[in-house]
């Protein structure tokens, strides 16, 4: 089955930061680029951490008030996530302000996977790194949107050959396949049960494919002769209700 890459939709010029770059400097990128994060690399270009519009807003809101009566609080009262945010109320360096370790894929990684990735976390952008942790692009939920703008006709061309011929060996017409705005519609009868729910279950793994609606039906029931097993999950419908 075809799976879009990573690196067929994510950015190869990427604005990124090191180590030792300013506090402003990286206010400075996020606003003349227009972007809400970017990478943190070192000298080898190694992705060593990522920076976002919160945490930015999170030091300023941290730093202490110079109008405001300072209370001293012993350090061994502080949790490990109070110190870490007094640590990043003194940042100066995208370095001392950065997220790490830094949450990345790889290109020859799948779209689907990326999207899993993305929901899971709850980030809105992923660096994308080759098999020594160097930086070579960015993708973002937008780049990975790209996937839901392939045909209908493509969709559902997939879905036959894929789907209905190559795995379950049935005549390209022995089952209706239609798809409108990404829906795909399944309709007809199959010997098995078993073979609705393969149908249905890849169907909705295929790119591209927003929802399946499923009006298959079957002649035998043979399910009671299945392993108890959990079907494969739609990630395209819990991607798009997580954004």
């Amino acid at each position: 089955m075809r799976h879009d890459k990573v690196g067929s939709v994510m950015t190869t010029e990427v604005v990124r930061a090191g180590y030792g770059t300013p506090f402003k400097e990286v206010a400075r990128l996020l606003a003349v680029h227009r972007i809400s994060g970017l990478p943190v690399v070192d000298e080898d270009e190694k992705v060593i951490g990522v920076l976002s519009e919160t945490d930015l807003i999170t030091r300023q809101a941290q730093a202490p008030d110079p109008y405001r009566t300072r209370r001293r609080i012993p350090a061994v009262a502080l949790t490990k996530a109070a110190r870490r945010r007094a640590a990043k109320a003194r940042a100066r360096t995208a370095g001392q302000l950065m997220t790490e370790p830094p949450l990345t894929v790889h290109a020859e990684d799948t779209v689907a996977e990326a999207a899993r990735t993305m929901a899971e976390r709850g980030v809105e952008r992923l660096p994308v790194v080759d098999e020594e942790d160097r930086l070579v692009g960015i993708v973002t939920r937008r780049d990975l949107l790209q996937v839901f703008l392939r045909p209908d006709p493509e969709i559902r061309d997939e879905v036959l050959e894929e789907v209905l011929e190559r795995t379950l060996w049935l005549a390209p017409r022995s089952i209706d396949v239609s798809v409108v705005q990404g829906v795909v519609t399944l309709t007809g009868q199959l010997e098995r049960k078993s073979d609705t729910e393969i149908a249905v279950s890849m169907t909705r793994q295929i790119d591209g494919v927003v929802a399946v609606v499923d009006q298959l039906t079957h002649r035998l029931d043979d399910s009671h002769l299945q392993p108890a097993r959990q079907g494969p999950h739609g990630v395209t419908e819990d991607w798009l209700r997580s954004l």
